[in-house]
């Protein structure tokens, strides 16, 4: 039987003949199928992805040399394009749509012999914590049926919870890989913005979106990181010098396999965080365990004032609702994607009509917050401020980081609710995210790895930050949390 715990180890199997491209791709297609009811796939590409296992099983057959991602099976988010593939970003406006191109991200994954297995299912144009707002339909959790995977890449994560890929992608503008990884029990990692093109990557909000990357080990997510990324013509906010992720993978392994699993960290939580009223009294209690453990094991361990923290969800969601209007504005009906049938007479009926249709209610929400924050007499009392906090955010966050290695804190204020839980109160919903956003506002990377299990039977862990280009260091000290505090299994 088929199964599947690290690249590394699968491609030993491929090499050693104990396995095949095909049989591994025929078990996913076989899990997809069988796991249908989880809605996590918006189209599995089952015929192209056994035609390539094949061509790739032959050519090793041959002797040609493995790749780094020879025959490894990925599934990707519905607002990553792949060429001659549909991408709708789960919305009724961008229905039938063929992408003309590929995402650097999925260029740079299939040049190295990655098979696309399908593409995932997620909340509307990414706008979403619950993977409710899909045209699609909601993705269900593979723990607990009854509960929410997260969002917005809900898919992405319930794909590599039930074991229908081997990694998946997803976008994070302010938590959609992270807190699904949380509610789903699996690793999910934000690169450093900038640090992997967003080329191809169906814009929400520019200045915050990044793609993101669920894994089943750290291994896996250091190789797929070091492969995705780097310097980009298409992509003009791309770190264009060469940075650490580009030797995510070698750094990471040379580390893991040295003396260095000894070195202790210097590491900060705030105290406004763990204290929040919005926290689980279970999930804080795990934590301050967990920061009682690293301070007896010799790890530099600080609590540290953060009087911003409640500020961030306001400034996030007044600055990525003005970007996504700007952004949304050219989905029209006119040049591609869905166009109304209703009767009008002027092309501005017809716009409403055909935006009124072709959104759904989360999506038009967050453009009517957008357009009115960035209006005439509403734009320095809301987006200027709000761009003030963020510089405030960003001059914190360089002192924090000068003086430690990392910060740890919850991922989420609650593990996985259930379905319409906050649907009557999208405020409740927007302050969920108040643990995920600051990493977006700062552009430094984050990491959700499970540690823990709650008396209610859902998986939960902690959220690591480390410094902008800083991705090695925080996948060291994740992979040391792991080895070392692991629990939710238990």
């Amino acid at each position: 039987m088929f199964s599947f715990s690290s690249i590394l180890q699968y491609q030993n199997e491929l090499a050693q003949n104990n396995t095949s491209c095909v049989e591994a791709v025929t078990h996913y297609l076989q899990q997809i199928e069988q796991n249908k009811r989880l809605n996590a796939f918006t189209e599995a590409y089952a015929q192209e992805a056994l035609e390539k296992a094949k061509q790739l099983d032959d050519k090793r057959n041959n002797g040609a040399p493995l790749k780094k991602l020879h025959g490894v099976i990925i599934a990707i988010k519905d607002v990553i394009c792949y060429k001659g593939h549909t991408v709708t970003a789960a919305s009724k406006i961008l229905t039938g749509f063929t992408s003309l191109y590929s995402a650097t991200a999925v260029q740079r994954l299939l040049d190295e012999d990655a098979i696309i297995i399908g593409s995932t299912n997620c909340d509307e144009f990414a706008m979403g914590s619950t993977n409710e707002n899909s045209v699609y339909g909601k993705v269900l959790n593979a723990l607990d049926e009854t509960k929410v995977p997260g969002g917005s890449s809900g898919g992405s994560a319930v794909a590599l919870q039930a074991g229908l890929c081997m990694a998946a992608l997803g976008s994070d503008t302010g938590g959609s890989v992270r807190q699904p990884a949380d509610f789903c029990g699996i690793i999910g990692f934000k690169p450093t913005y900038g640090s992997i093109s967003r080329y191809g990557l169906i814009a929400y909000a520019s200045s915050f979106d990044q793609i993101g990357i669920f894994g089943k080990c750290m291994e896996d997510i250091a190789l797929l990181l070091e492969i995705m990324s780097g310097p980009d013509e298409y992509d003009s906010t791309v770190i264009s010098q060469k940075t650490s992720t580009q030797g995510a993978y070698e750094a990471y392994t040379n580390f893991k396999f040295s003396s260095e699993n000894e070195k202790k960290y210097r590491i900060a939580y705030f105290k406004e965080a763990l204290f929040h009223p919005s926290l689980d009294i279970e999930i804080k209690e795990n934590i301050l365990s967990l920061i009682d453990k690293l301070r007896s094991a010799g790890h530099k361990v600080e609590a540290i004032d953060f009087d911003l923290l409640d500020y961030v969800v306001p400034a996030y969601y007044v600055l990525t609702t003005a970007e996504a209007s700007s952004n949304l504005s050219r989905y029209d009906g006119i040049r591609f994607g869905y166009r109304s049938n209703a009767p009008v007479k002027e092309l501005t009926d017809f716009y409403k009509h055909t935006r009124s249709e072709g959104f759904g209610k989360e999506v038009q929400r967050r453009i009517m917050l957008g357009t009115f924050v960035l209006s005439a007499g509403f734009y320095d009392a809301y987006y200027s401020k709000a761009q003030q906090v963020r510089r405030m955010l960003v001059d914190k966050t360089i002192a924090i980081f000068n003086e430690f290695d990392v910060v740890v804190m919850p991922t989420s204020p609650t593990t996985a609710f259930g379905f319409a839980d906050a649907n009557d109160d999208p405020v409740a919903m927007y302050l969920a995210d108040i643990y995920t956003v600051f990493a977006n506002l700062t552009g430094v990377p984050g990491i959700a790895i499970p540690l823990f299990k709650h008396s209610n039977g859902m998986p939960f862990g902690v959220q690591v930050m480390a410094n902008k280009q800083d991705d090695v260091t925080l996948l060291q000290v994740a992979s040391h949390l792991m080895k070392e505090y692991d629990m939710h299994d238990r």
